[in-house]
């Protein structure tokens, strides 16, 4: 077969090297097989509960529950023993993460420690998703207690047996996500959400061709617009997920032994526009439900329904969307600076520029670096967190506005993490055959 080394590798050969390399192929298929036993799983049910009356509570849900069923790939609606998901995995990782920011122990294993520093954090993260999934799995259980038959014993016996099976099904979930990630291709948490929200698609896409059909003009109107704005979306995601600062960087010359003398060499420091890729709306979308989550868990409590009245506020679907859409929209701002300085550190580059003898063009090396550094990334996180929260925003303004609630939450968020993760992914599988051509080329 032949390649170019200069280039990306195209679809053909990308295909080529599915069926011919052993290795990628058993990626591949194992990516497959974990999310198709994620996908089994929300399918076994929750023992001893009504499901015709726990259907209509879901029906009189609205889109809050509906937002919920799309991160849990219909879990919530079907009460799957995977109802929870990946949800508690990603709540302890914000958790984690923002411990790290905050405690020296923590981002001394992180930085310092090298990989048994990572698998130390990653095996917290671990205990931490046990503990809040099995809060959140309580929490899910008492909401499912009025809906519950006469065969599972007293109400403590459910609460119990129903709260450990769907907290053993989120701990399944997360240990598949986590062979994805070790043994398969991209990145094994942000493809399960990715599974769950392309599963919902099919039902939605049906219920909007069905109002399409059976409504009046202005549906289709409303329908053709939404439409309009999606497409719309999803190019700008892909033109910010793509897009990067390229800073111009200058390597010195360099002397060799007596006589050989390195030439300058220029080049260029590429900063993403959105350096924390679909995380931090992946991020935000689970941490806004979380006073929703200690509300119910706390609501027997004397400030139980100040909780509740407040954490109501946050209900996409409430009469008054603007707390919901403030929150939502600083919560990715935020997020998008969090994983910005995780990401990327001026003081490393700046450090490590300076070690090799490379440098800014303008600017000199050393802490005058690390600040031209660190400005231009806050620049482009401004800018990147700013789309970010206008493609969560806009697009759900215009479903609200146009009447169209048949994709009930499937908004753009879920496509920025739809588009997101595939490009990724893509990346991913690109990176593997480029790895494997130059392999081929030095064993030639």
């Amino acid at each position: 077969m032949l390649v170019t080394r200069g280039r990306n590798p195209s679809a053909s050969e990308v295909i080529t090297q599915l069926f011919l390399n052993k290795e990628l192929r058993g990626r591949v298929l194992v990516t497959l097989g974990m999310l198709l036993f994620v996908r089994l799983g929300i399918y076994i049910p929750v023992p001893g509960i009504d499901a015709e009356k726990f259907q209509t509570f879901i029906e009189q849900g609205g889109q809050l529950i509906g937002f919920l069923d799309i991160f849990t790939g219909g879990g919530i609606s079907t009460l799957g023993i995977f109802a929870l998901g990946i949800l508690p995995f990603i709540n302890a990782s914000i958790i984690i993460q923002l411990l790290t920011a905050a405690l020296p122990q923590l981002e001394d294993l992180q930085k310092n420690e090298g990989e048994a520093g990572r698998r130390k954090i990653a095996q917290i993260t671990r205990y931490v998703a046990l503990g809040w999934g099995f809060m959140q799995s309580l929490v899910f259980a008492t909401i499912l207690l009025p809906y519950a038959d006469n065969t599972m014993g007293t109400d403590a016996q459910f609460l119990m047996q129903t709260s450990i099976a769907l907290v053993t099904g989120s701990i399944i979930v997360m240990w598949l996500s986590e062979i994805i990630t070790e043994k398969g291709i991209g990145q094994g948490a942000s493809l399960v959400i990715f599974l769950n929200i392309v599963a919902t698609l099919p039902k939605a896409l049906s219920s909007t061709i069905e109002k399409a059909q059976t409504g009046d003009r202005s549906d289709v109107f409303g329908i053709i617009v939404l439409l309009i704005v999606f497409l719309i979306t999803i190019v700008g995601i892909i033109f910010v997920q793509e897009g990067a600062r390229k800073l111009p960087i200058v390597s010195a010359k360099r002397q060799i032994g007596g006589t050989a003398i390195l030439p300058t060499r220029q080049s260029y420091l590429p900063l993403k526009l959105n350096a924390g890729g679909v995380m931090p709306i992946i991020f935000a979308s689970a941490l806004i439900f979380l006073p929703i989550t200690i509300a119910n868990f706390a609501k027997d409590t004397k400030v139980g329904p100040f909780l509740l009245k407040a954490s109501g506020a946050l209900n996409p679907g409430a009469a008054n969307p603007w707390p919901y859409a403030i929150t939502f929209f600083a919560l990715i701002l935020g997020f998008s600076y969090f994983y910005a300085s995780l990401t990327i550190n001026p003081v490393d580059i700046s450090a490590n520029l300076k070690r090799g003898g490379v440098a800014i063009p303008g600017v000199r090396p050393g802490s005058a670096t690390s600040k031209y550094l660190s400005g231009v990334q806050n620049r482009l996180t401004l800018l990147g967190g700013l789309f970010l929260g206008s493609v969560a925003i806009v697009p759900a303004a215009v479903e609200r506005a146009t009447n169209v609630q048949t994709f009930q939450g499937l908004g753009a968020t879920s496509l920025l993490i739809l588009v997101g993760v595939a490009i990724d992914t893509a990346k991913q599988v690109q990176t593997y055959v480029i790895s494997q051509r130059y392999e081929g080329l030095v064993r030639q």
